[in-house]
């Protein structure tokens, strides 16, 4: 069975930052292109970044470049994602996800991703 476990969101001031892992278990990190995602109340969630299974090839959003950094630990087969200058807009349920096609980051559908996490809090003060 698969399980993904988010962890490390929080509250935190505007331009802080925070670090957000996700540990999985039932599938290997070498294996799967892996995805953070956000969601806001009363909209649909929305991609943030992805990785290939590979590592070789990362995608995020324009408006968090720069900002937003994916990464992977495979012997810990653990996902993170580091946010920098946070911004208030940014306050959201933050998830991942595993299995992802990484090409349609910005256009999935909720039910087209395989595997998700229970999502993970980040509130950014102002």
């Amino acid at each position: 069975q698969v399980h993904l476990v988010e962890s490390g969101g929080g509250l935190v001031q505007a331009g802080g930052s925070l670090r957000l892992s996700c540990t999985v278990s039932g599938l290997s990190l070498n294996d799967v292109n892996m995805g953070w995602f956000r969601q806001t109340p009363g909209k649909e969630r929305e991609g943030v970044s992805c990785i290939k299974w590979n590592g070789e090839t990362t995608y995020v959003s324009d408006s968090l470049k720069g900002r937003f950094t994916i990464s992977k630990d495979n012997t810990k087969n653990t996902l993170y994602l580091q946010m920098s200058t946070l911004k208030p807009e940014d306050t959201a349920v933050y998830y991942c996800a595993a299995g992802l096609d990484c090409r349609a980051l910005f256009s999935i559908k909720e039910v087209e991703v395989p595997y998700w996490g229970q999502g993970t809090q980040v509130t950014v003060s102002s």
